[in-house]
């Protein structure tokens, strides 16, 4: 059991103003494996007063020492990389070997990017008679998810203390443990008072009592679709910078030329990534009328190695989905897919065999046939279920790649390269991977349409928290 009774504020430990408290389930049994405090307006009030009060001193700062403090907190993770991956599953439902290389690995590395990247950065130049300089935006609220949770958490926390900027930190109350040990790891590191806080804690309390907090300038949130409207608005009443990444139903299109073993084994891959519960999971696979019949065998045959297992197993491909609610939500998918008339490949809502008993587990699942402007089709699911839809030609298919509320991420595949990056173009999304080109940690990351707005990651993310100011000079 673990148990955390504490907020990080103003460099110091401190009790929460209310005694509720929130369970957090482990996602391999269900079981209760630990509790955190409930946050409420009062610890917001105190995070976001020590962050004001440290903001001058921290921005007056050196970037150099800055970056002292970056490389520093990137250290502190990688010694507790193996706790930190082991306590990610068991949140999250990543199986362990998987979470070592990517829920710990990714924010180790990140923070050591903001570190170099703070002291590469030109924060001023000369433009004509003017000193154009960046400064950090002031005090921004990290609003974050659970499925990737420290990740999401580094590529906020780490390129706004790069900028100049103090944070306040909400994580998600399904996944919070992961930053009590950043908290604990950059308490350690030795930075400022105030510089950066923790409170966890609602959506409806601690979350919006956050956004809507007079002093907070800006508003870095992941999530829902859903969420970063209503974050929009409640900002909009004191007109705070916002930047939002949320959901995707991204379309994997596999033009005819295309190795249909590869592309298909990969786009089940991306889409099965995380147990499905990934922003940028490829949960459209598009494929030629006349390559139908031979891409569902396919993709039916590689989902069928995808065996649910329990996150702390070594040899766990999929493990659990992170909560009951995001479960229920999966099953009902997937039975929605079924009443819809497309046709179930593999997999199905029926609980997996030979599972521990009360994790949230769901079958791999892969379904031929869809139509396109089905529910299963335009909707994220946020699981492991692939969604098979046919195209008649070129044009056909990015009409269908397009045809979402969404612009997050897609995949091109083709023989071709200069005819895959030419359709890759025509794809209205923020990140497209041709013939599997790979996650790059340094390029922008964020999307078009109602995925969101601003970017993260690499120099792009750095950017998110400046402010330009001109000094018009004389001579």
């Amino acid at each position: 059991m673990i148990l955390r009774d504490k907020f990080y504020i103003g460099g110091q430990w401190v009790a929460p103003s209310s005694n509720e408290t929130i369970d957090v389930h482990g996602t391999g049994d269900g079981k209760v494996m630990g509790k955190v405090p409930a946050g409420t307006a009062r610890d917001i009030e105190a995070a976001v007063t020590a962050a004001r009060a440290a903001l001058d001193g921290w921005s007056a700062t050196p970037v150099e020492k800055r970056a002292e403090y970056l490389q520093k907190i990137s250290d502190g993770l990688k010694a507790r990389a193996d706790e930190i991956a082991k306590t990610i599953s068991q949140e999250v439902g990543m199986p362990v070997k998987m979470s070592t290389r990517i829920q710990a690995g990714l924010p180790i590395a990140g923070f050591a990017n903001y570190a170099r990247l703070a002291k590469e950065f030109k924060f001023e130049e000369r433009v004509g008679n003017s000193l154009v300089v960046r400064e950090p935006v002031g005090v921004v609220a990290a609003i974050t998810p659970w499925n990737y949770p420290l990740n999401q958490i580094t590529l906020k926390v780490a390129p706004a203390l790069a900028a100049g900027c103090t944070v306040v930190l909400k994580p998600s109350e399904i996944a919070p443990f992961n930053a009590f040990i950043l908290a604990e790891i950059i308490d350690a590191a030795g930075l400022p008072k105030g510089v950066f806080n923790l409170v966890t804690g609602y959506g409806p309390s601690a979350g919006e009592a956050l956004v809507n907090h007079p002093q907070v300038d800006m508003v870095s949130f992941t999530g829902s679709t859903r969420a970063g409207k209503r974050i929009s608005e409640l900002a909009a009443q004191t007109v705070k910078r916002v930047a939002l990444e949320l959901g995707g139903k991204s379309a994997s299109v596999l033009l005819e030329d295309a190795d249909l073993a590869t592309a298909v084994k990969s786009t089940v891959n991306m889409c099965y990534l995380n147990s499905g519960q990934t922003c940028t999971a490829l949960t459209r696979m598009l494929v030629p009328e006349s390559k139908y019949e031979e891409a569902a065998k396919i993709a039916a045959e590689v989902a069928k190695a995808f065996t649910p297992g329990d996150p702390l197993a070594e040899t766990t491909r999929l493990g659990p989905l992170s909560s009951q609610m995001q479960l229920d939500r999966v099953r009902g998918y997937i039975k929605k897919g079924i009443a819809e008339g497309a046709e179930l490949l593999t997999g199905g809502a029926e609980a997996p065999e030979g599972v521990p008993a009360g994790g949230y587990y769901v079958k791999p699942t892969v379904f031929g046939k869809v139509k396109p402007g089905s529910t299963i089709e335009q909707e994220e699911i946020f699981g492991p279920v692939l969604s098979i839809v046919t195209y008649k030609d070129e044009d056909d298919a990015v009409r269908i790649a397009n045809d979402t509320i969404y612009g997050l991420a897609g995949a091109v595949w083709s023989k071709d390269e200069q005819r895959a990056q030419k359709v890759a173009r025509r794809i209205r999304a923020g990140q497209v991977d041709v013939n599997g080109g790979a996650f790059n940690m340094m390029a922008p990351f964020g999307g078009f349409k109602q995925s969101g707005h601003g970017r993260e990651a690499g120099v792009y993310g750095l950017e998110e928290f400046l402010e330009y100011k001109s000094l018009q000079l004389k001579g």
